[in-house]
Parts: C-alpha cells; structure tokens; sequence
C-alpha cells in the first residue's frame, strides 16, 4: 500500500492514520505551513514544524492542540518515523518525511528554492516518492534573483516621492509582504502596513527574523504629507476598498509570481507587476525533483499535467494528486 493516499478529507498516511494539511476536519493533522489552503481550523491535533509556532497560532486560534518538532527531529507514530525538513516557502514552511518499513516518501507542501532571510532555506530530503506542487509548473515560469526584483520596487518608491505620489504595494499578507519588508531599502521613507500586515509582522520579529519599522496605515489622514513618501504595504482585497482613498493620489503594483503574464497585471489594473514568488519557478521543481532522487513523483496543485508529462519524458514515474490546494498567491481576502 501507498504510504499516502488522496482521500475526500486530504492526503492520507493509512499507516500512521494521520493527514497532511487536510482541507476536511479530522483527528490527526500533519501541517506544512500556515498559509490557508494549507492549515485549517476544526482539527483535534496539530503536528507541525517548531518556527511555525506563533505563525499557526496567529491565524488559527492561541489554544489550538499544537505540538511542534524542529526542524530534523524524529517522532515515531504507530511505526512510521515522521520529520520535518525546511521548505523555503514561508516562516516554519516544512517537508513532512515520512519513513515506514524502509520506504521514504517526502511531501513538500508549497517551496521556493532561493533562500530569502526570511525563512530556514529550502532542504532537499532523499526519498523514493516525492511529492511536489506545481503552482508554477510551466517553462514560462522563471523567476529573476529577488535582488533585482527588490530593486525595481526601490527604484519605483522613489519616482513615486519624487512625482509626490503614495507607493501602494499589494501583495499576500503573510509570507510574501515580509520577504519584501525584509528585502527593500527601509531608509528610502516611512512604510506603512494594513491592518492584516502588522500582526504578521510581529509574528516575524519575536521570530528573530529582520522587519524594519512599520506604522499602522490607518492612523493616517489624507491630509498627511508623510503618505507622499510612503511605502504602503498590503493585500489584494484592499484594493477596491473605501481603505485606499485614504493616499490621494498614489501609484499601485502588485508582487506576484502571476505578474510574469502581461494580461494578469492588466486585469489587476495596477501601474506596475513586481514578478516575486513564494513558489518555486520550473527550474526550481525540476531541480528540487533532481535532488530528492526520488524514482515517483506525486504532482499536487497548479500545472500538474504538464508537469507530469516533462517528468514522465524524463523516465520518471509521475502522475497527479487530486487536492482541494490552492494558490496563496491570490487568496485575496487574507
């Protein structure tokens, strides 16, 4: 038998009789990482990576059942030897290796393989079966060093101050809005974050992990000359909201991965795309499959036939997962 199978509630470890980021309420959870479409409300006990503590209990409730191994720790669980192994993605984002009678199998959850400060470094994890998203699984998708993406949105900050327009960024509250924080140059102005930003925010500070100062947006009036030299952080659903008339006249990007489409940034009627991603880019999928070794690969979420078209040319044995995943990078109510 399969050491993970796809069932209505999630995906299943029949032989520890536990989930893996189930999408349905169940006993046994096992959680990659916090992100929604990941870590749900409604389990009777969480397992999950150490620095992923704060971040869990932030978004799910203080008094979740919540037990925590770091990063390479062992626990054995009817017979099966479980660890987590970082994932790159986001804060506490972990691999769940899973070992039973000899055979290993990794699920990777959501990973990014260029560190970013923000998070322990993507880890490859040796394995027979591997299984891997695919939120990015087309050739197009290839991602420039963040160095230069952080950049761009340095240099487009100070037009803006110069033009004397607010700089409203929108990106995914948790994950993404703190890798940027963390990779521009604070000493350009004042950054201010929204209200689903900030809490976050501190999350990642008590974590030991570098956020420069940020205000609370909503402490500002429209009248205040700060915001024309001010960096706005903040998530998609605030958009079309009454929140934004609050910068007067502002210039607005949007930091996704999807930015690499033209017609995307159009949709979103923002100024400008900054193309940064949580995710790997196809590259990095084929690179992090390389590295586990691993002879089958489960495909989950994203472009999963092509994917496993490409790794089944290679001799690979591939096919797809059907899962209830989706894609943080437009979860825009977050």
């Amino acid at each position: 038998m399969d050491l993970v199978i796809a069932r209505p509630e999630g995906l299943y470890c029949p032989a520890g009789d536990f989930y893996i980021d189930p999408w349905r309420p169940v006993e046994r959870s096992v959680i990659t990482h916090a992100h929604g479409d990941h870590a749900r409300t409604g389990n009777q006990h969480y397992l999950a990576a150490a620095p992923g503590e704060g971040i869990l209990r932030s978004r799910l409730g203080q008094d979740i059942n919540l037990q925590t191994l770091a990063y390479g720790e062992q626990l054995v669980h009817h017979g099966v030897t479980l660890s987590f192994h970082p994932a790159g993605h986001v804060l506490g984002s972990a691999q769940v290796r899973l070992e039973y009678q000899g055979e290993v199998w990794v699920a990777s959850g959501d990973y990014k393989v260029e560190p970013d400060g923000t998070c322990a470094p993507f880890e490859p994890v040796r394995c027979h079966t591997f299984i891997t998203e695919s939120t990015f699984g087309l050739p197009i998708y290839r991602w420039q060093p963040q160095a230069q993406i952080f950049a761009g949105i340095n240099d487009w900050w100070q037009a803006n101050i110069a033009a004397g327009k607010a700089s409203v960024l929108f990106c995914y509250s948790f994950g993404k809005a703190q890798r940027i924080l963390h990779g521009i140059d604070a000493s350009i102005g004042p950054i201010l974050s929204h209200g689903a930003v900030e809490p976050l925010n501190r999350v990642y500070r008590e974590a030991g992990i570098y956020i420069p100062e940020t205000l609370y947006a909503g402490d500002f009036k429209k009248t205040d000359p700060l915001l024309r030299q001010a960096l706005i952080i903040a998530p998609p659903s605030a958009g079309g909201s009454s929140w934004i008339k609050r910068f007067g006249d502002y210039s607005d990007a949007f930091a996704s991965g999807w930015m690499r489409l033209r017609g995307t940034r159009r949709r979103r009627g923002v100024d400008r795309g900054f193309v940064l991603s949580d995710h790997a880019d196809w590259p990095g999928l084929l690179w992090a499959v390389e590295q586990t070794g691993a002879e089958r690969v489960m495909v989950t979420h994203g472009s999963v036939g092509v994917l496993v078209r490409h790794l089944r040319e290679k001799g690979l044995d591939a096919q797809g997962f059907t899962t209830e995943y989706g894609d943080d990078e437009e979860e825009a109510s977050a």
